[in-house]
């Protein structure tokens, strides 16, 4: 399980997370090694903050379909 908890009050906006380079393997969900928890942890908000972004973008209706409703 990805507990990413400890790290979010130090995530900035844009999926960016300030870690160290120590050498303490850890494997993700999807069993991808990492150096370390921080740098998984910063990859896993990143792709948060990616697709944040991206599902914001999908669930706009257009114009055409507002009026329908």
């Amino acid at each position: 399980q990805d507990d990413c908890s400890e790290f979010r009050s130090q995530f900035e906006a844009g999926g960016r997370l300030s870690c160290t380079r120590e050498n303490a393997p850890v494997r993700d969900a999807s069993g991808r090694q990492h150096t370390n928890k921080c740098l998984m942890c910063a990859e896993k908000f990143k792709k948060e903050a990616q697709r944040g972004g991206g599902t914001l973008q999908r669930n706009k209706l257009p114009g055409s379909e507002r009026t329908k409703q």
